[in-house]
């Protein structure tokens, strides 16, 4: 029996979807561990940071740093913070998000510590140790790894853990932090002009390669994306570093590693390095008119033919069916 640590996070104060994601996961490990096992959470954010609910998804204790000065990631702050409540503590492990914060947050806290790091893991099991699965070599294979030591700080892979609700009693407890004299600050954090659903988040993606010839043709993604009402439209590396959309959106190895409910390919042929980011997907639909096309290879289902055709019309089809 042991106790897990989750890292959650916020924005503007409410609690992010990665963060009942981590709980889950961290409930699952300290289940696994023996009758009794905790999971206690740390919240970071500003006055006002609402915890309010985190224990319908598996926290036992949640402990809550509030200063405006943290309303915003401050990698030294955080790290402090994490590392100040990991020793108050005996915990198997430490869990967080594989984010943009918890990319940067996880090794600090594994430095601080002398402890493992287990990065962007899609599976967590406990077996007299931390064992974690993740996809590697591209996602062409999977390794499975224990982690012996104590604490071991694992990233989870965002959309790969399904919030699952396990209530517990979800006391909250403030948390004062010595302070620390950081030599960076994050002052502010630039939004895109039209404020989208991340990729990195949305169960639903629809992303574009080269096949669709021209930025402009991406309008047919985004009314794709529209007609669904909680997806977001996404690109390969082909299309970014032609321009045609923001480097937010890439995925792929060297975008963003995502792992949507459902992954609709449009115009990718499917490139090792775009398959390395999405082949997590739960569903992966391709529409190619290229019948050799790699990415068959790993979609669940395949429509060969004319995008320019066959994209509106399935667009038409998702409205007439969220119209009843």
């Amino acid at each position: 029996m042991a106790a897990v640590l989750a890292v959650l996070e916020q924005r503007e104060g409410a609690v992010k979807k990665i963060s009942h994601e981590v709980l889950t996961a961290a409930r699952k490990v300290a289940d696994a561990t023996g009758a009794g096992a905790t999971v206690d959470a740390i919240l970071i954010g500003p006055n006002g940071v609402d915890p309010s609910g985190l224990g319908a998804f598996g926290a036992d204790q949640v402990f809550v740093v509030s200063s405006d000065e943290l309303k915003l990631y401050q990698s030294q702050a955080y790290t402090a913070a994490v590392a100040q409540r990991a020793k108050a503590g005996s915990y198997a492990a430490i869990v967080l998000g594989a984010t943009a914060m918890g990319k940067d947050l996880g090794p600090r806290v594994a430095a601080r510590l002398g402890a493992p790091l287990a990065a962007d893991v899609t599976g967590l099991e406990y077996d007299g140790g931390i064992v974690v699965t993740r996809p590697v070599y591209s996602g062409k294979a999977v390794y499975r790894l224990k982690v012996t030591g104590s604490p071991s700080v694992v990233s989870v892979r965002p959309n790969v853990f399904t919030p699952v609700q396990s209530p517990k009693s979800g006391t909250v407890q403030s948390m004062p932090v010595a302070a620390t004299a950081a030599r960076e600050r994050t002052v502010s954090v630039k939004e895109p002009e039209q404020a989208a659903l991340d990729v990195a988040e949305a169960p639903i993606i629809v992303s574009g390669g080269r096949g669709l010839k021209e930025p402009a043709n991406f309008k047919m993604l985004e009314e794709l994306a529209a007609a669904f009402g909680n997806a977001a439209v996404g690109a390969s590396r082909a299309v970014v570093d032609a321009g045609w959309r923001p480097h937010g959106d890439q995925v792929g190895q060297t975008g963003k590693t995502v792992s949507p409910n459902l992954y609709i390919a449009v115009g990718i042929s499917g490139a090792i390095q775009h398959l390395a980011g999405m082949r997590t997907a739960k569903v992966i639909v391709a529409i190619n008119k290229d019948k050799d096309a790699p990415i068959f290879k790993v979609a669940d289902y395949g429509i060969v033919g004319d995008l320019f055709e066959i994209v509106p019309r399935l667009t038409e089809a998702i409205k007439q069916l969220r119209s009843h």
